[in-house]
């Protein structure tokens, strides 16, 4: 089979937006994965990453005519690094093996595979933490067959399923159900514009009604797509009396609560049938209540808490942590695949906070010993660019650490990932921790620099304000 090197070239425009080429290889597929129907095609994987996809054959363009073009266009450092694994590539191939160089051309979706059906539970976390830079997904190309990936711990009561890691945006067909969302902040606000451009019909509720009138407005600027646009619930109880699952993305315990048992709430308008899907970040308690009361009702409960930033939500590139009721995580499969890249279903109700409460204890704790280092390398007087610059060369190296601390350097503290929630989630996974007798030294020092970083006025900003809980 002769390899063919190439870039992979998002070009999106207008409604996907914009994305810079790839550098991957033809290989050979899986024996049991099928080519798409009516499409001469080639498997590419692509290097810096274990995405695969179908190709075209005429987004294949030469390589080497188009390399220093498409190096001027993305001059990240990880693309640089996977040009870079082609050329070595290249040389250690010379005259052992013909080598087409080829260049895709635009609108190509991408598929993670992993080589084992059933992974073990540590590859799920990993795969939850590592912040991902492969592109995202378009719409010209039929999505690859759908592997489900399914695993039982020693105990026999959890199930980890990374259903839907092939998901295609472009390529979901909605589903006819009607759904509802609560709350529009950083993250519901992204989710939602993702569920209308994949033609969902969403109806919406906020308590801040400024956030619903601009993401209306922005409904009328799509043709298609945004034909009918998001439809707008007077209560809670209203949307969820309309639709046939809800979604709710709110930012603490209380304000979930509120929104289930508070007037004109959720459990109002809960009739048999009815689901309900809580993605707000809260405590396994909080969880086991809402999911109480809503099945009393004869409604459907699921929990699916995000992995992701408002970037991540606005990019349809979230992760989403499911438990509870399965027969809902899979009515939700198109929904799930539109805003996210990915899904995991860990059982029974409560596992999927505790699982993300644990993800954000290891990322604020993370974020918050990057800002130290930032400071004590300000402190004694080494460069905190060129700290900056070596940390990203080596294993530490992520789109995370290197947007924080460019950010940190501009001075630039919008929020991406609210401190005041990050701080939160340190707090329920330190109280987890308390409860299960296991001790959380490192999540509580962390939890403290955020506590100050918040009298500092601080709550409102990115999380990565917790640099200035070190120089003030």
């Amino acid at each position: 089979f002769k390899l063919m090197f190439l870039f992979l070239m998002l070009c999106f425009r207008g409604k996907l937006g914009r994305y810079p080429p790839w550098p991957g290889k033809v290989v050979s597929p899986p024996k049991d994965l099928k080519k798409p129907r009516g499409k001469k095609c080639f498997f590419v994987k692509f290097f810096g990453t274990e995405d695969h996809a179908w190709i075209k054959v005429e987004q294949l363009k030469p390589y080497h005519p188009h390399k220093e073009e498409m190096i001027k266009i993305n001059k990240g450092k990880r693309f640089q690094q996977a040009v870079d694994a082609v050329e070595e590539y290249l040389k250690k191939a010379k005259g052992k093996e013909q080598v087409s160089l080829f260049d895709i051309g635009c609108h190509v979706p991408y598929i993670r595979l992993s080589e084992r059906l059933v992974p073990e539970p540590a590859e799920v976390f990993q795969s939850l933490m590592i912040d991902a830079f492969v592109l995202q997904p378009a719409s010209s190309m039929e999505p690859i067959s759908k592997r489900l990936k399914i695993i039982e711990e020693d105990t026999g009561s959890t199930s980890i399923q990374a259903a839907d890691s092939t998901a295609v945006n472009g390529s979901i067909t909605p589903t006819d159900k009607r759904i509802g969302f609560l709350g529009l902040g950083l993250m519901g606000s992204g989710i939602v514009s993702n569920l209308l451009k994949m033609g969902h019909v969403v109806t919406v509720w906020n308590r801040t009604a400024e956030k619903v009138s601009v993401l209306l407005n922005l409904s009328l600027k799509h043709d298609l797509i945004f034909r009918e646009g998001a439809r707008l619930g007077r209560t809670p109880a209203e949307v969820v009396s309309m639709c046939d699952i809800t979604f709710s993305c709110v930012s603490d315990p209380k304000a979930a609560r509120d929104l289930v048992l508070g007037p004109s709430g959720v459990l109002q308008g809960i009739r048999p049938g009815k689901c309900y899907v809580e993605m707000s970040t809260v405590d396994p308690e909080t969880i086991t209540e809402l999911s109480q009361v809503i099945t009393s009702r004869g409604g459907r409960f699921l929990e699916a808490p995000v992995s992701g930033s408002q970037q991540l939500s606005n990019d349809g590139m979230l992760v989403i942590v499911a438990a509870g009721d399965r027969s809902v995580y899979e009515d939700c499969s198109s929904c799930f695949q539109a805003m996210g890249k990915t899904s995991f279903f860990l059982g029974e109700a409560g596992n999927a906070a505790r699982m993300m409460l644990i993800l954000n204890m290891v990322q604020g704790s993370f974020m918050a010993t990057i800002a130290e280092g930032l400071t004590l390398a300000q402190a004694t007087g080494q460069s905190q660019q060129t700290f900056l610059d070596i940390l990203c060369q080596g294993q530490m190296a992520s789109t995370f650490v290197d947007q924080k601390c460019q950010n940190i350097l501009q001075g630039n503290f919008k929020p991406d990932y609210y401190l005041k929630h990050i701080q939160k989630d340190l707090r329920l996974a330190i109280s987890m921790g308390d409860s299960a007798n296991h001790p959380t030294p490192m999540a509580a020092a962390a939890n403290e620099v955020y506590k100050r970083a918040k009298a500092l006025d601080q709550s409102d900003n990115d999380m990565s304000a917790v640099y200035r809980a070190y120089i003030h």
